[in-house]
C-alpha cells in the first residue's frame, strides 16, 4: 500500500505544480464540488470520521456545494447532517489497493452524470507515518477555470488536448486521494488491531491470575 501511495503521490504532486505554475485559482462565484474519500470497511479507528468531519466543515463554509462520497462509511456520517448535498456515492471501495482504472471509472461516471463544478476539493487522509494521518485536500478544476489561469498563455495547449488534460488531471487527483487514503487506512487498521490484541492479552493475564 505504501509503495502504491508513493508512486501516486509523485504523479499527484507534479500535477499540482502545474496548477501552481499556471496560477489557477478557484472562482469566487463558481460551483464547488466536495469529494470525500473513504472506504466501506471499519475496524480502523477514527479514520473515516477524519474526512467526514473535514467535509462537513467545508460544506458549512459553502452550503451550496455538491458532495460526492467514495465509500459507505463516510457517506453514513455525512448524510446525517447534509444528505441533501450528496449528488453521488460509490461503494465497493477499499477492498484492495485502488487502481488508476478504478479512479478513471469514478471520474467517467461523475462526468457522464453531468455533475457540474468549477472547482473540486478532494478530501482524503494524508499518510504521515504508520501511526499518524491527517485530512488534507487536493484541488481539481474545470476546463473553463483552467483557461482563465493567470499564466495559461505560457502553455501552448489545443482545445481537444485541453479536454483530455482536464479529464486526466481529475482522474489522477482521485487516484492520489484513493491510494493515499488506503495506505493510511491499512496503517490505522494495523495499529487498531495491535492495540486490541495487546488489550486482550492483558485481560487474559489478569483473568488467569484471578482464576488461579
Amino acid at each position: 500500500a505504501q509503495k502504491a501511495m508513493e508512486t501516486a503521490r509523485s504523479f499527484g504532486s507534479t500535477q499540482s505544480e502545474l496548477f501552481e505554475h499556471a496560477d489557477t485559482k478557484p472562482v469566487d462565484e463558481g460551483q464547488t464540488l466536495i469529494i470525500t474519500v473513504s472506504s466501506d470497511r471499519g475496524l480502523c479507528g477514527g479514520i473515516h470520521s477524519s474526512v467526514a468531519k473535514a467535509s462537513r466543515k467545508y460544506i458549512e463554509e459553502k452550503p451550496d456545494s455538491g458532495v460526492i462520497v467514495l465509500g459507505d462509511k463516510a457517506k453514513g456520517q455525512i448524510s446525517r447532517t447534509h444528505r441533501e448535498n450528496i449528488k453521488l456515492s460509490f461503494n465497493q471501495i477499499g477492498k484492495g489497493i485502488p487502481t488508476y482504472a478504478e479512479a478513471s471509472a469514478i471520474a467517467d461516471t461523475i462526468i457522464k452524470e453531468k455533475v457540474q463544478f468549477d472547482q473540486a476539493t478532494i478530501i482524503y487522509n494524508y499518510f504521515k507515518s504508520v501511526i499518524a494521518y491527517e485530512a488534507r485536500t487536493i484541488p481539481a478544476f474545470s476546463e473553463e477555470v483552467f483557461v482563465k489561469s493567470g499564466n495559461f498563455a505560457a502553455y501552448e495547449i489545443q482545445d481537444d488536448v485541453l479536454v483530455n488534460l482536464q479529464e486526466f488531471a481529475f482522474a489522477n487527483s482521485l487516484y492520489w486521494g484513493l491510494v493515499e487514503g488506503h495506505a493510511a487506512e491499512m496503517a490505522s487498521k494495523r495499529s487498531a488491531m495491535e492495540n486490541a490484541t495487546k488489550n486482550a492479552g492483558e485481560m487474559i493475564d489478569k483473568l488467569t491470575l484471578t482464576y488461579n
